[in-house]
């Protein structure tokens, strides 16, 4: 499958990124892609400035979190045609090299699904516990799904249009990344896994996920497989 830029959209789920979404934004549209920014109810001017870099915005009035932030995004994206939807975090980790790889990646093996693997690739300035929490999750959904991947809650992914119109989130916060991989297993999607670089920076790490949340997330997520 050849995917055009042009086809290609990016989702990016940002809330209170004033500080980062515009070099976001930009790193990005250099490559022609299409990129919509949904600003999560953000108290900041992250929708004005990414406005002025050229993504499309949409807004959410109260914040509902990243998965239905994503969710939003995707809806979008398919009701423009897209070819391949990516999902890209707002907050700077991510580098838009990486994108090209994985559209790459998606395009010349037919899968239907590339997730971005910091542990094939590199995990810069990683907390130890962040680390450990991480592979912790990726031994829990190797358990319930029988999928083969070691990362599990990496927000750079890249699908075709026929696999978003298959997702459907209902985890509108951070379990969401753990919900897609088991929708992988049950919709029996095709995937790949391909490396990628995380930069952790301090800012990053303080917004962030906190090991609690992430503490949280895997517990909900074990009593939704136990009572599924």
């Amino acid at each position: 499958m050849s995917i055009l830029a042009k086809d290609v959209w990016i989702v990016v789920a940002a809330f209170n990124e004033a500080a980062r979404i515009g070099k976001t934004v930009s790193s990005l549209s250099s490559n022609g892609w299409n990129i919509v920014v949904v600003d999560d109810g953000s108290r900041d001017k992250t929708k004005e400035i990414a406005s002025n870099a050229n993504a499309v915005v949409l807004t959410h009035l109260i914040n509902r979190g990243q998965g239905a932030a994503i969710q939003t995004g995707m809806d979008f994206a398919l009701k423009q045609n897209a070819k391949a939807i990516v999902t890209f975090d707002a907050d700077g980790q991510h580098q838009s090299s990486d994108v090209v790889t994985i559209l790459k990646c998606l395009s010349e093996s037919g899968v239907d699904i590339v997730l971005g693997s910091r542990f094939l690739g590199s995990a810069i300035g990683i907390p130890f516990h962040r680390r450990w929490l991480l592979h912790l999750a990726v031994r829990f959904t190797r358990l319930t799904t029988g999928l083969r991947v070691t990362d599990t809650h990496n927000g750079l992914r890249a699908m075709t249009a026929n696999a978003a119109t298959k997702l459907a989130l209902r985890e509108d916060r951070m379990a969401h990344a753990s919900e897609i991989l088991h929708s992988v297993s049950s919709l029996k999607l095709s995937y790949m896994e391909h490396p990628v670089t995380i930069y952790y920076h301090r800012e990053t790490l303080a917004k962030g996920q906190k090991t609690r949340d992430a503490w949280s997330v895997l517990t909900r997520l074990v009593i939704s497989r136990l009572f599924a």
